[in-house]
């Protein structure tokens, strides 16, 4: 399990350098010059040439990438153009809601998921069965942001039992969790969706396997047959799902920090542009790549504790 651990995270590494690359070319050939987005048009040459000298924007393009590549080493994302601030600051302020908002969206989805898409494989075609399959189809179909006003609509504004907008601080965790509520479900409704959706296609996949009825002979338990063999083997799709859905509970976090006024990531991305905020915009962009390469080699790592054979192949 080491050398497997080791070289996947090996192969993150050039992942990471060319996504790096990517976000600094992508940033420096957008139409527009960062300089006159961050003075406004009407400002002069001079101050212009000043915060473009500044900025290093006057330097070759390949002293400004090894630059750049260099204050990523240091863990320095720059200062941001409007307020001066150095950019690891805010990030740090606004990171842990973000995390903390995709984590319990993810948690919600699999903890609801899993046991509802194994119940409605054991009851296939029975009324729980479409139940569920209906319930799941109607997560699927709700935009996040929708969602998310309707939540506001009825929990706030109608019952008063959640707060609509803003966040707690960490130090009052009772009135954090409290705030969470609404926005984790979300978030997590989408995730439950596609988890009990897949779930049940992965069990249905192998409850007719002969080693599920070779179980069944020896007299195991139903329970036993299904969650300490059935689920196991479904568990390698299950991981891939719950891996490709947490990048994009990521995406949709801005979203839903947006509605509900919460700070995170997402508000500070959307805020850096509304601003022409080159600097900001470039570090919160290396920011969700390390964190989706980060997301992808905990899903590799997963698949080597669930199927030990993706070791060693």
């Amino acid at each position: 399990m080491l050398k497997y651990s080791l070289r996947r995270i090996l192969v993150s590494i050039p992942t990471l350098l060319a996504v790096f690359t990517i976000i600094f070319i992508v940033v420096r050939v957008a139409p527009g010059d960062p300089a006159y987005a961050a003075l406004g048009d009407y400002a002069s040459e001079d101050a212009v040439e000043r915060l473009r000298e500044r900025m290093g924007l006057d330097r070759p393009l390949y002293v400004q990438y090894f630059q750049f590549l260099f204050g990523l080493l240091q863990g320095d994302l720059g200062h941001s153009l409007i307020t001066q601030q150095p950019i690891s600051q805010q990030v740090a302020v606004v990171l842990p809601y973000t995390l903390q908002l995709t984590f319990a969206g993810i948690i919600l989805g699999i903890i609801l998921g899993v046991p509802l898409g194994v119940l409605t494989a054991v009851r296939r075609n029975t009324w729980f069965d479409y139940f569920g399959r209906v319930f799941s189809l109607t997560g699927l179909s709700f935009p996040i942001f929708f969602l998310a006003i309707l939540m506001i609509y009825f929990f706030s504004v109608q019952l008063g039992m959640f707060p609509a907008l803003g966040a707690a601080p960490f130090s009052e965790p009772i009135s954090n969790l409290h705030h969470l509520v609404l926005p984790a479900i979300s978030l997590g409704v989408i995730m439950f969706a596609y988890v009990t959706r897949m779930t049940r296609s992965a069990i249905l996949n192998v409850l007719s396997d002969d080693y599920i009825r070779t179980a069944r002979a020896k007299g195991l338990t139903e329970r036993k047959v299904l969650y300490g063999h059935a689920l196991r083997s479904a568990l390698v799709p299950i991981v891939s799902l719950v891996g490709i859905f947490t990048i994009s509970l990521l995406g949709g976090s801005v979203l839903v920090e947006e509605v509900f006024a919460r700070p995170g990531l997402g508000r500070y991305m959307i805020g850096a542009m509304k601003q022409n905020d080159y600097t900001a915009l470039q570090s919160i962009m290396v920011i969700y790549a390390i964190i989706i390469v980060i997301i992808n080699l905990i899903t590799d790592l997963v698949y080597g504790l669930v199927d030990p054979r993706i070791r060693y192949s």
